[in-house]
């Protein structure tokens, strides 16, 4: 029972707020071996020097008619691909929204790993997918 500019209006304040608490949200990625792995004979061995897990999601998207072709990947209806990093302990360290449903998932990351603020792994340190 909204119109479209009330919605539109409300989202970007949600967004704004949102964007306010990324230092609250968001944290740096720790460069140790997590304490879960390390010694571990079951983990050690497959995620040393491993500082998080990245995976990306299909997020419903609204458009306009005209770039819905884009936006129109494998699902039955438009959305956005969202790329995000986690740590050990499941808290974001990275989230990389907007790019089409269409886009691979290797686009986005090297897209992620060229932005100026982007994703950053640390020399002698992973990222698993």
């Amino acid at each position: 029972g909204r119109s479209g500019e009330v919605v539109s209006r409300y989202f970007k304040k949600v967004l704004h707020a949102i964007g306010e608490l990324r230092d609250e949200l968001i944290r740096k990625p720790s460069l140790g071996t997590q304490k879960k792995i390390e010694g571990n004979h079951r983990w050690d061995p497959y995620f040393k020097d491993c500082i998080g897990a990245i995976d990306g999601t299909h997020v419903r998207a609204s458009v306009t008619p005209d770039m819905e072709a884009a936006f129109h990947g494998r699902k039955k209806y438009t959305t956005q691909n969202v790329m995000a990093a986690v740590d050990f302990d499941l808290r974001f360290t990275y989230v990389l929204a907007g790019w089409e449903g269409t886009a691979h998932d290797a686009v986005v990351l090297r897209d992620a790993l060229g932005r100026e603020n982007g994703l950053r792994v640390p020399q002698g340190n992973r990222l698993t997918m």
